[in-house]
């Protein structure tokens, strides 16, 4: 069984990014989420939060690259995150992403 988690505390931030902006014309919008959190969560996170109707959720685990190494010394490494592309029904736009 998942952790229970508060809706406000499973979306994180949203992602903005070229690709992302393009996805949001399709009705697609892209968040960085709680590593804990699963679909169920995300999704009732998402119409808590925006008042829409969603249809799916896709999530992926994305980790931080290591940088190579240079002179025997390593920097620090961007961190792993767990992101969702969440698709919203027909006619519901989530307001936050627009006029980006």
């Amino acid at each position: 069984m998942a952790k229970e988690l508060h809706p406000y505390e499973v979306l994180r931030r949203p992602v903005v990014t070229e690709k992302s902006t393009m996805l949001a014309a399709q009705g697609k919008y892209v968040f960085e989420v709680a590593p804990a959190s699963n679909k169920h969560q995300i999704k009732e996170a998402v119409e808590k939060a925006f008042d829409v109707t969603v249809k799916s959720v896709n999530t992926s685990n994305e980790r931080g690259r290591r940088p190579r190494t240079r002179y025997g010394r390593r920097a620090g490494a961007p961190p792993t995150y767990k992101k969702a592309v969440v698709t919203v029904a027909e006619g519901d736009q989530i307001e936050f992403f627009e006029g980006v």
